[in-house]
This record gives C-alpha cells, structure tokens and sequence, in this order.
C-alpha cells in the first residue's frame, strides 16, 4: 500500500476538499484523486462522498481513518528508528508553538539528556495547525502549542497560562489609536480576538510578525512597544531595558500539551512528558 496515497487521504479528511487537500501537499487536483482513487480500488471502498459544500467520509473511510492514522505513525515511526546509530534504544519527537523554544525546548533537551540519554530526540516548532498535522502523521509524539484540535488518538490536557505585557523602549501611557513603532507579535486566534476587542480603533498594524525574538529585536533597534512574555522580559524591565506601558490592559495565553496514544511505546511517551511536566512545576 502506498503511504503517500494515505497522507492523502488524511488531507482529504481534515480539509473536507480534494482542491485544498491538493494545495497543502503541493499536488494537482489530478493528482490527489488519483492517490485516492488507487487507494480505494486498494481497499475495495469507496472513501468518500463529494457534495457541494465539501467531501465526507463514507461508513468505510470512517472506519479506515483510525487505521490511516496508525499506520502513518508506524511508518514514521519505522522510518525514524531505522535511522538511529546504536548509541539509542528510540527516538521521540517534540513540537512547540513559535515564541516557547527558550521556555519550553532548552530546559526538556537538557532535562532528557540528563535522565535519558539511551533516547534520541528531534524537535519541530511551528504553529498550532502544523504542529497538529505533524502529530496526527507520527511526525512528533508530543506537541505544547495554543490551538489544540481533538483529533483521533490524541490527549489534550492544560499546560500553563503566561502573562503577555505590553512593553515599551521608553515609559509611555497606554492609548487607542494606532501608535508609531507598535509591532504586532501574533500569540494566535484567542490574542487577535482579544486585541481587537481591547483596541477596536486600530484596523491594521504597520508590522506583524509571528517571532516575538524578531519583534524584541526590532524594538531594542529601532524603538518601539509590543506585547511580550512577562516571564521572557523581566530581566529587561529590571535593567530598564524596556517599560511597561501604563494602564495598558495584560492578557493571557494558555498553552496545552497534546501527545498520541500508543499504548506499545508508552515507556518512552512517559518519559517525554514527564520532562515536561518536570519543566512546567519548576515554572510555577
């Protein structure tokens, strides 16, 4: 069996559309209907229903899809292992949202090397939705991002709330309107909702990024304020490096820690999380 035809038939799962399941893995349309096509003269079934407002699975695709989804971590998972040098036993695989490598990857590396060093590790850090692709393909076994996606054969559980402050190169007062130098670091779907609600007059922002590393920067440059990390600028508001601007509203950023189900490599998931729960008390 083919396991590019079942990555995409778990596009075509997630997305409810050939045409998008087609452009997120930088394939025609032709393409993607025949790797399902082939797929489903495998099986014998028909996988899915096209309808006008999307594609469905059928009774069989939906009894498939928890196979699909073994079987593409099982290959992953084979095809990590089979790369390993003889110094390691196995291989676990983190993900991380954007913005958390300094709070959350640093402190498990070092915690994992101390307490299991027969564990090779490889991290992945990107955005809630890709992190989220990557655990439903076995590419990570574990991930601690913003958006958590219930999806078959994973566990979602709260990981922390942090304080974003807005912070400032020089003392200021908070204000409606848009101000000159404000970088907007984008902390996902819940803070844009929340900003524009606490800052409805300001319609667009002059720069957006999505590191806050590369925000802090360009305002330790250039000047200017954003919403940061309390716990990523203390040391910065204690040198007068940065201020906090005045009655300006914090907001919190909740983070989740989401990891796969398989009972046969349990022992090394366990170890996985127990780093990070470890990271998390120690934060507290």
């Amino acid at each position: 069996m083919n396991i590019e035809n079942i990555r995409a038939f778990l596009e075509v799962s997630q997305t409810g559309s050939f045409q998008q399941a087609a452009r997120n893995l930088n394939i025609t349309q032709s393409a993607m209907s025949a790797r399902i096509k082939a797929l489903e003269n495998g099986l014998n079934r028909i996988l899915f229903l096209r309808r006008r407002n999307g594609t469905v699975l059928t009774p069989g695709g939906q009894r498939f899809f928890r196979h699909a989804t073994s079987l593409i971590r099982n290959w992953e998972l084979a095809r990590q292992e089979s790369a390993l040098s003889e110094d390691f036993n196995s291989v676990v695989g983190l993900g991380v949202q954007l913005n958390h490598w300094h709070s959350v990857v640093t402190p498990w590396l070092q915690w994992m090397e101390d307490r299991n060093p027969d564990l090779a590790t490889h991290i992945q850090s990107d955005y809630s939705s890709r992190l989220m692709e990557l655990l439903r393909d076995g590419a990570i076994d574990v991930a601690i991002l913003y958006e958590p996606q219930q999806i078959p054969g994973v566990t979602i559980e709260k990981f922390s709330d942090e304080q974003l402050v807005l912070v400032s190169s020089k003392p200021r007062h908070v204000e409606d309107d848009a101000v000159s130098g404000y970088i907007f670091v984008d902390w996902g779907q819940s803070f844009r909702i929340a900003h524009s609600r606490l800052f409805p007059g300001i319609a667009t922002h002059r720069i957006t990024v999505g590191l806050a590393d590369v925000g802090l920067g360009h305002i330790q440059s250039h000047g200017g304020s954003a919403y940061l990390l309390q716990s990523s600028i203390e040391d910065k508001l204690a040198k007068k490096e940065l201020f906090l601007v005045e009655n300006a509203p914090e907001m919190m950023i909740s983070t989740y820690m989401v990891h796969v189900d398989e009972p046969e490599r349990q022992d090394v998931l366990n170890k996985a999380i127990d780093g990070l729960r470890a990271i998390k008390d120690a934060q507290s």
